[in-house]
């Protein structure tokens, strides 16, 4: 989850890697911290709570100039968000800088080694042992930063992400990965580390992907990667297809209102190039075997949090177009569970930044049961699509706010598209039903932008509700995972109680939440699709609004039949049912980050969250 940069080159090393750690902050904002070396020795300044508070300690107190650096954003896991919790850690001898994400699964037992080595260790970390590793073990590699690390990640168990820096080696940055992100960006006379590209896009669009248990040597003229045993690897190259201005609020007061307005060009983008002028599926990139697809017999959907909300929506459209059943897991509970998966499984992992650690863990357990797998993630180059057997990339660009909005939609079409290609390959529809299905895909970014054309009275609706204490969504259908993805994001970013429901289970217990004037959002399927789902919903709507309820119904242009029941009506355009999720999210999306900032949360970073959750 911890944003993390290193850089060695020419320019000033402060400079770069603190631009950097800006554009990770999504990450982690706990603390942040550099260290940076100068005329041979170590200089490192770290502070609690966000970047900013880091950049004010280092006005009142500078740092020498360097053109070697690492830097680190924060979000805690052992010990808490303090002063000396923050990282880097530093060596007893002052000779190792380590800055760290994930979680070292075996640090009490290190921990208590070195104590009774005579260590003192000055942190509640897991992380600081580290530190004490490496410098115990530099001498013993004859002073090889690398052999040093090579040797300490032997002593290690669980998940992380680490670099460090010796000031008796100036021009150098080593860092480690398992099981937790790291990239190489390549420049000319400098080279970067990153957690995300996000780090070094300003400076580079080259970039080197690194695998499980490697181990990479910076300097300003080269890049040298070896694995865990020491042998050499050559890592695969690939170019970042955006800019910095993509991660930039380019006007917007919010990343989220950004990344919001941004969705009808990111779905947009999702679909190009992989529908043909005959109107058929082409997903050459995704390296799908059509003779293994004929014998697939089920799918599991493998994703968490808002990607599993996107997986459900898949499972209306993958089983309704290919007659396939289709399995949804929390992939936090997914290979605990013993699942019965195999050869004739296809198991679809979704991910936005790749790097989801209970999702890599659920898809590395199906590839073990023989499972073939698919992913649809947003990051080039992430583990989770390398570690797969074929990956569709949604193209939404850069995500900076950590409540996800163009991830879902995205993520949502990815799988349509999936849903479909499956469906053509298997002959599952015919042609022209394709075809059909297409040109109304080809029409949503259309679609979505009249939803934010008219989004205004949801902003209002949002701050005349700023007092409300819950507020209940209620769906049916596809309409059930838009439910729990528009309490979801009233949960993460307005701290406040909020439950999605299928309509159909209110009897079963969720009724007895309803009290006079709570606020409850229903997202109405169209009157044109499934009558009986439409008929059911309004059913549902009168048994909370004969409690008391103030009812706020999500409904189509021209269905006026639920006029006498709602209290409150936002309108979105005439869509298939199907596809009705992408233009029924934005209103939530919008009501929930205008909630947010009428209680004065910080919409982008909110409280205890981050952006990629890499450690289980």
């Amino acid at each position: 989850m911890c944003g993390i940069v290193g850089y060695v080159g020419q320019k000033q090393a402060l400079e770069v890697v603190v631009s950097g750690l800006r554009r990770l902050e999504y990450r982690g904002y706990d603390s942040a911290g550099v260290a940076v070396i100068s005329e041979g020795e170590l200089e490192v300044r770290k502070k609690a709570g966000k970047l900013a508070n880091l950049e004010s300690l280092i006005g009142q107190d500078p740092l020498p100039s360097s053109t070697t650096g690492i830097g680190h954003t924060r979000w805690a896991t052992h010990g808490g968000p303090t002063d000396s919790n923050a990282h880097p850690h530093v060596s007893e001898n002052g000779r190792i800088a380590v800055i760290h994400n994930g979680i070292i699964e075996n640090f009490a037992e290190l921990r208590d080694e070195l104590t009774a080595a005579g260590v003192h260790l000055s942190s509640e970390t897991d992380t600081e042992v580290v530190a004490h590793l490496l410098a115990r073990e530099l001498p013993l590699a004859e002073f090889d930063l690398t052999v040093a690390m090579m040797r300490t990640c032997a002593l290690l168990e669980g998940a992380f992400t680490l670099l460090c820096l010796d000031p008796h080696q100036p021009d150098v940055v080593v860092g480690a990965r398992r099981n937790s992100p790291l990239v190489v960006g390549v420049g000319d006379g400098e080279n970067f580390l990153a957690s995300d590209v996000a780090a070094f896009v300003e400076y580079t669009s080259e970039a080197l992907e690194l695998g499980q248990d490697q181990i990479v040597t910076l300097t300003p003229d080269g890049v040298s990667v070896i694995d865990f045993d020491g042998n050499p690897v050559i890592p695969l190259a690939f170019t970042i297809d955006w800019d910095a201005s993509a991660a930039e609020k380019d006007g917007y007061e919010l990343f989220m209102l950004k990344e919001i307005a941004e969705q009808p060009r990111a779905v947009a983008d999702t679909l190009r190039g992989r529908i043909g002028k005959d109107f058929r599926i082409q997903l050459d990139e995704a390296n799908l075997d059509d003779a293994v697809i004929k014998k697939i017999s089920k799918v599991m959907v493998i994703a968490c949090g808002t990607a599993a909300h996107a997986g459900m929506v898949a499972k209306y459209a993958i089983e309704h177009w290919t007659r396939l059943p289709v399995d949804v897991e929390l992939a936090s509970e997914f290979r605990y569970r013993d699942p019965i998966v195999g050869p004739d499984t296809l198991v679809i992992a979704i991910s936005q930044s790749g790097e989801t650690m209970d999702t890599l863990m659920a898809l590395r357990y199906a590839k073990e049961q023989g499972a073939h797998t698919l992913a649809i993630c947003n990051t080039v180059g992430s583990t989770i699509p390398r570690e797969s057997d074929a990956v569709l990339y949604t193209r939404a660009g850069p995500e900076v706010a950590v409540a996800s909005t163009k991830a879902f939609l995205t993520q949502i079409v990815a799988a349509y598209l999936v849903g479909l290609y499956l469906a053509q390959v298997r002959g599952a529809l015919f042609e022209d039903e394709v075809r059909s299905i297409l040109r109304d895909l080809d029409d949503m970014p259309s679609k979505i932008d009249l939803v934010l054309d008219t989004v205004e009275p949801v902003r209002a609706l949002a701050r005349q509700l700023v007092d409300a204490r819950s507020v209940l969504f209620l769906g049916r259908h596809v309409g059930f995972p838009v439910a729990l993805e528009g309490a979801l994001k009233l949960k993460e970013l307005a701290y406040m109680h909020a439950e999605g429901f299928p309509a159909g289970e209110l009897k079963h217990g969720p009724i007895a939440l309803i009290e006079d004037g709570i606020p409850v959002v229903v997202i109405v399927p169209s009157p044109r699709g499934r009558a009986v789902l439409h008929d059911k919903i309004v059913s549902n709507i009168q048994e909370v609004r004969a409690r008391g309820a103030r009812i706020i119904a999500i409904a189509e242009e021209g269905d006026e039949s639920i006029t006498p029941y709602a209290d409150d009506i936002i309108r979105i355009p005439e869509v298939p049912t199907l596809l009705q999720p992408l233009v029924a999210t934005v209103p939530l999306q919008v009501f929930a980050c205008e909630m947010a900032t009428a209680k004065g949360h910080d919409v982008d970073q909110p409280r205890n969250l981050a952006k990629s959750v890499t450690v289980e």
